[in-house]
């Protein structure tokens, strides 16, 4: 205020000096010479450029502070928004100010347009194609500046356009440019105001930063506590579907579990249409939709275009829904997505970068929340039938216990149930096939454990086993064991693409066998589906929970606590099995040790905690590369081994290089690992485990003198 004040009273000074100097000059131009006079008038003249000045830097100093001021007071209020659409649309009202005769907009993007979302004052122009200054800002993700839009070969200017300059800032979310703030004005930006206002747009994206985080956290709150809430499977679906459907501000929402050929529906949320109703209740048939596409990938999907889709289910198409996100619900041991949900609304819609994160983290929520119920439900399963067991005769509880194990086991959708009586086991229930022919045919122990296909000692361990089409044709197997024409005709064979089959073991003795089936799909079943299936071996055997107590402590005795893989005592054990069944039924088996390179090296510069990790991420690399039947173990130290039961030298090479791939991928600050593999099979290099471990090493001695990663 004093500059200015001085500057102002100095400038007027100077010009009435002028003033005086021109008035003397003609008063006394005989008085003064030339030069002196000339010197006097420039001396005027410079004192009134000086005055000018510094009126105009107090005018622009003054207009920045009010600038400044504005923007101050627009970046105090951002907190106060609740949500994106609450922030986005409050920007122009606050900067308006600040568009001279012009206008501040918020524009957001669509598929074939940008939307205008705010502006003040309103605008008759509501959408705009994705040229001219503001798409160029969403284009290319930084500010876009045009001081006379008249020059502007994009530019099309609106009807009631009369600014000049515009200034165009992407505002981003999570990295994504969600929205453009758009300012017009009639003459160009100053350089300070337009720095101000880029500083301003970077203060407004960390806001929506921090808003999108608030709301995955509050969703990941509330959608925990009402999985927590909820008793039963369906009411968490449903509860979880109507947080997510409204929070995105979507339309609809369905739950689909799969079960065998068909996926049903546990829950929906917003679905009003007769033709949608009638697809839930009916179930989605295999293959049909975008969800059996989630099942078979496990990974999300995301369209606003979904007539375009390979899969569609038709009464979406017809009713022209666009806009859809079918996403897995994580399972551990799966390799299908057992369950999972779809959102979505009629109109096409962009799905946002902050939209998918949420989506993605209500996911990995669901899974947690829902293993708990789930395995809830396989409990009551179980306690039921133990109840009705205790009432009732074994006889009248097979079909029963053979249609809940369908219910529970994932990847389930046919089966049969074959019980030992009279010297033979025989079929007692059946789903999908016809009873009456297969109660024709009768299994030695030496047939049944045949197609069973583990050896007697699993089987009276009660371990399941897991067969698939894409190792060896089921029909095949089958045709060992039973004749052709029954078989093929009442029990389908030729049409099972998986199998798994469930010994139920009473006091060492395997009075059942449980065979669940899927005519479908080739990898239907997985881990979880074992660990299902074992919930139901307790109502066929008294015993069972006191067996699977001892086979738990046992394992606990054999498993190394650090990888989680079977330890050295357990490899000795399995070994000696494998080669007695290797020898007794005549088929190949194939042996690998394994010493790391490296570790001692990652252990010493890194430390041992580094170490412990090493350890563990190559026994994840090696369980990775695991073929069903392959065997892993660690020995201890750095050194794992691995048994490869009906499998030839050729065989367990391939193996071992993939495991040798693996494990060569695996660094930990720039140290790298390696493996030298030494390989013996029988009978071509010995006949017993020390003759065949004793090779095995040797080979695996020789190929670190070599530099070879494996030597068969």
């Amino acid at each position: 205020m004093a500059v200015g004040l001085v500057a102002s009273v100095f400038g007027l000074g100077a010009g009435l000096v002028a003033v005086g100097l021109a008035g003397l000059l003609l008063a006394f131009q005989g008085a003064l010479d030339l030069p002196s006079l000339a010197a006097l008038l420039l001396a005027a003249l410079l004192a009134e450029e000086v005055g000018r000045s510094l009126r105009q830097a107090h005018r622009r100093a003054k207009h920045l502070a009010q600038t400044h001021r504005l923007l101050a007071e627009a970046l105090e209020a951002l907190p106060k928004a609740q949500n994106r659409e609450e922030l986005l649309k409050s920007l122009p009202e606050r900067l308006a100010r600040l568009g001279e005769r012009g206008h501040v907009g918020v524009w957001v993007p669509e598929r074939q347009a940008l939307r205008l979302l705010a502006a003040h004052p309103p605008l008759s122009v509501q959408t705009i194609p994705y040229g001219g200054v503001v798409g160029r800002a969403f284009r290319e993700g930084r500010p876009a500046y045009v001081p006379d839009v008249r020059r502007d070969p994009d530019y099309i200017a609106p009807p009631d356009h009369k600014a000049l300059a515009e200034l165009a800032l992407p505002l981003r979310e999570r990295g994504e440019v969600v929205a453009v703030l758009n300012l017009e004005r009639d003459r160009p930006f100053p350089e300070e105001l337009r720095e101000g206002l880029e500083r301003f747009a970077q203060a407004v994206s960390l806001h929506l930063d921090r808003l999108a985080d608030l709301r995955e956290r509050r969703l990941q709150a509330e959608l925990a506590e009402r999985l927590q809430s909820a008793p039963t499977l369906a009411q968490a679906a449903e509860k979880a579907l109507a947080l997510l459907v409204e929070g995105l501000g979507l339309e609809a929402g369905a739950f689909f579990e799969v079960r065998g050929a068909r996926m049903v529906s546990l829950a929906a949320y917003g679905v009003e249409e007769p033709a949608l109703r009638k697809v839930l209740e009916e179930g989605l048939p295999y293959g049909v939709g975008l969800a059996w596409k989630v099942y078979e990938t496990r990974s999300p999907l995301f369209t606003a275009r979904y007539a375009e889709e390979a899969r569609v289910v038709p009464a979406l198409k017809a009713l022209d829904w666009r806009t859809f996100a079918a996403l897995p619900v994580p399972t551990p041991g799966a390799p299908r997505a057992r369950q999972v949900f779809v959102v979505g609304q009629r109109a096409e819609r962009l799905w946002r970068r902050s939209e998918v994160d949420l989506l993605l983290l209500a996911s990995r929520t669901l899974g947690l929340g829902l293993e708990r119920l789930t395995e809830k439900a396989r409990h009551e399963a179980v306690n039921r039938i133990f109840l009705e067991l205790l009432e009732k005769p074994p006889e009248e509880l097979y079909q029963a216990v053979l249609e809940e194990a369908i219910r529970q086991v994932p990847g389930a959708e046919a089966g049969s149930l074959l019980v030992w009586e009279g010297g033979a086991y025989r079929y007692k229930a059946a789903h999908g096939y016809d009873l009456e022919g297969l109660k024709a045919l009768a299994f030695t122990r030496e047939a049944q454990l045949k197609w069973y296909g583990l050896g007697e000692e699993k089987a009276r361990q009660g371990e399941p086993r897991l067969l698939s089409v894409e190792e060896r044709p089921i029909a095949e197997i089958s045709h060992e064991t039973a004749p052709p024409e029954v078989i093929d005709t009442a029990g389908k064979a030729q049409e099972i693409q998986a199998n798994l089959c469930l010994p139920i073991p009473y006091k060492g003795e395997v009075l059942a066998y449980l065979n669940l089936d899927n005519l479908h799909d080739p990898k239907a079943f997985g881990e979880d589906s074992l660990e299902a299936a074992r919930f139901f071996a307790a109502p066929l055997a008294t015993l069972f929970h006191e067996s699977r107590t001892r086979k738990l402590l046992e394992e606990a005795a054999l498993t190394d606590p650090l990888t989680g893989l079977p330890n050295r005592r357990a490899f000795e054990r399995a070994f000696l099995e494998e080669l007695k069944r290797a020898e007794r039924y005549g088929y190949p088996l194939a042996l690998a040790v394994m010493d790391l390179r490296g570790f001692k090296q990652v252990n010493d510069r890194l430390g041992h905690a580094v170490g412990d990790l090493a350890l563990m991420k190559v026994a994840e690399a090696l369980e990775g590369q695991r073929r069903n039947g392959d065997r892993i173990f660690r020995w201890g130290g750095d050194e794992f081994a691995a048994l490869f039961p009906h499998t030839g030298k050729e065989g367990a090479l391939r193996a071992a290089l993939r495991y040798a791939r693996a494990i060569e991928a695996l660094c930990f600050n720039g140290l790298c690992l390696g493996v030298n593999i030494g390989l013996a099979a029988f009978p071509e290099d010995g006949r017993t485990p020390d003759e065949l471990l004793s090779a095995a090493d040797t080979r695996m001695y020789q190929a670190k003198a070599q530099g070879l990663s494996v030597l068969a």
